[in-house]
């Protein structure tokens, strides 16, 4: 359960970064941070968490492939403020 509270806490911050980007028109930026967000999501079991939280990750490709940079950017800070959340909390 630790291993995955630190991939979340790293996942978070890179949706963070996502946000941030997506914010400023950073489009390339935003990419990047994209790809790394979902390599990082590949690498979390799935099995050792919560419901909720594992429905969050399966949802996470749709939230990613947004055209609107202010949606995404929104979703993006959501899904990162929910993991940081879940990582610091999850016992």
């Amino acid at each position: 359960m630790i291993q995955a509270n630190v991939s979340l806490g790293a996942l978070s911050m890179d949706l963070k970064r996502v946000a941030l980007a997506s914010y400023n028109h950073s489009d390339k930026m935003a990419g990047r941070f994209i790809a790394e967000s979902l390599h990082k999501k590949k690498n979390i079991d799935l099995t050792v968490l919560r419901p909720h939280i594992r429905r969050l990750l399966t949802n996470l490709d749709e939230v990613l492939s947004q055209k609107d940079p202010v949606k995404l950017a929104e979703d993006a800070l959501l899904y990162s403020t929910l993991l940081q959340n879940a990582a610091l909390f999850n016992r």
